[in-house]
């Protein structure tokens, strides 16, 4: 696993009687998309003003790419982007425009903004639309300037708080390949906010799924399907009844059994065999058609995660 870019141990955030951010320990590695899950008003956002500075912790500590969030608050802003609830575009200007007044504000010298406003307007397929103002545009191209400027000033970490938020599919599809790109491209790592699963289960080598401020459960999605969740078996067949489902419910390797369609449906811990499952099938009277196997979506132990939390 690469070096940790981002560092948090016990960090807490309350606002009142309300814990935000409640004792989240986690790293994440560098040179990664990093999807921080969870519903709205999980603490997602609060978690990414405490990582930049924006907001003291009332407990435990953090670090970004070395800095103590508490006292380094400043080199950590300076060096990494953030496109968070507001883009922050100036909507009279052109997209050029606004690229370069940011890179002024870094001190960028003129040649270095020029070539850089080009490389990122390119990337974005936004180079020939460069002179028009951006409060003409879609928000879909809004999103993407928003990225770039953030991107402008070579972060090696940018945070991202729902970018997608309101992007038509097309859209939305269009931003996820720009992302993989730049990672792949720049070496950037992003920490990105986000609900929708789909989007954490193409972009992610990593997921945090956090639930009222509490971190649920950390690491590849891959791993975690098969520790928090597991696999789908559906079974093809005739004589599935009331006995067959107690039978099956009863093994320890079962977490849900269902008839659905004419079919029985299992979601089953990790990989385990399935021998004993046929049999018992059998031995219920049932006859078994045809077997498959398929994974737990991301959505799947999403949802699983929050259940258990609410029991």
């Amino acid at each position: 696993m690469s070096e940790s870019i981002i560092h948090t141990e016990q960090l807490c955030r309350s606002f009142g009687m309300i814990k935000a951010v409640d004792g989240l320990s986690m790293d994440v590695p560098a040179g990664i998309v990093f999807g921080f899950l969870g519903p709205n008003g999980a603490g997602k956002t609060t978690t990414i003003h405490l990582l930049l500075g924006l907001v003291e912790p009332t407990q435990g500590k953090a670090s970004v790419m070395g800095f103590d969030t508490r006292s380094q608050a400043d080199e950590i802003r300076k060096k990494s982007g953030a496109l968070l609830e507001f883009s922050g575009l100036y909507e009279r200007m052109s997209a050029e425009d606004n690229l370069d007044l940011y890179g002024r504000i870094y001190r960028i010298p003129g040649p270095e903004r020029k070539a850089r406003a080009k490389e990122l307007l390119t990337h974005f397929d936004l180079w020939d639309r460069r002179k028009e103002k951006v409060g003409n545009w879609s928000r879909g191209m809004k999103q993407k300037i928003a990225i770039a400027r953030a991107l402008f000033h070579h972060p090696p970490l940018i945070f991202l708080d729902e970018p997608t938020a309101g992007l038509d599919p097309l859209a939305a599809a269009a931003l996820h390949a720009d992302l993989t790109r730049l990672v792949a491209n720049e070496g950037v790592t992003v920490f990105l906010n986000t609900h929708n699963l789909a989007e954490a289960e193409k972009l992610c080598a990593q997921v945090g799924v956090i639930r009222k401020g509490k971190l649920l459960a950390l690491g590849n999605p891959d791993e975690l399907r098969l520790r928090e969740g597991g696999h789908k078996i559906e079974i093809i067949g005739h004589g599935f009844d009331e006995k067959t489902l107690t039978l099956v419910r009863a093994r320890p390797e079962v977490k849900q059994a269902e008839i659905r369609n004419g079919r029985l449906i299992m979601d089953v811990h990790g990989e385990g065999k399935i021998g004993p499952l046929v049999t018992l099938i059998v031995q219920s009277g049932a006859e078994i058609e045809d077997i498959s196997r398929g994974r737990e979506s991301l959505e799947d132990l999403f949802l699983t995660l929050m259940q258990e939390e609410n029991q």
